[in-house]
């Protein structure tokens, strides 16, 4: 798992993505989230996914190949980022298109800062997904930046806001880029849809 990962390439349109020949695995975040760390991790690779102190640096839809089989997608954040209303409404245009007709599309891990509260656009975000029967997983983030009790305690508050409107939750991971935890958990995730 992850033995190989290129980039292939990047698109703003989701028909100029590769031929949807192979599964596709998407993630996705509120911008300053950690998914380019996370990819980075999981890969095993430093700058696969380009890392960045200012939020919003992913603004395309980039194309991983990963062991010449499936492929890796990386999403541009949704939320903040330092950029014009009319920029970010392109990327929401862009990222809603890929996501509804994306036919090779497996799962979306959508990232979760562990450290905040439910966020009410991380929430609504995971709604759109529900309603538009769009299949994910939830990837908490930065669990080595707070103690593991409080990191849990975090995803029980989570789970018990969507509990008021969710009748079963999603997978839910619990990770840190800098220790690797939870890598094992994803990757598995990641083979057993392959494998099925």
């Amino acid at each position: 798992m992850f033995d190989k990962a290129e980039f292939v390439v990047s698109n703003t349109d989701y028909t100029k993505c590769p031929k949807p020949d192979r599964h596709e695995f998407a993630f996705i975040g509120r911008s300053n989230v950690g998914k380019s760390s996370l990819i980075n991790m999981l890969t095993s690779r430093k700058s696969l996914a380009k890392t960045s102190a200012s939020p919003g640096k992913t603004q395309l839809i980039n194309h991983f190949l990963i062991d010449e089989s499936w492929y890796l997608v990386d999403l541009p954040g949704y939320g903040y980022a330092k950029t014009s209303k009319k920029n970010r409404s392109a990327w929401e245009l862009m990222i809603q298109d890929y996501l509804l007709n994306r036919e090779n599309l497996q799962i979306v891990f959508v990232l979760i800062d562990s450290r905040l509260d439910p966020q009410r656009i991380d929430l609504e975000f995971i709604q759109w997904l529900g309603e538009s029967n769009i299949p994910f997983a939830l990837i908490f983030t930065k669990a080595d930046k707070q103690s593991l009790n409080k990191g849990h305690q975090s995803i029980a508050k989570f789970k018990k806001t969507m509990k008021k409107t969710w009748e079963e939750l999603p997978m839910m991971f619990f990770t840190s880029s800098s220790t690797g935890l939870g890598k094992g958990e994803v990757s598995e995730y990641i083979a057993h849809i392959l494998e099925s």
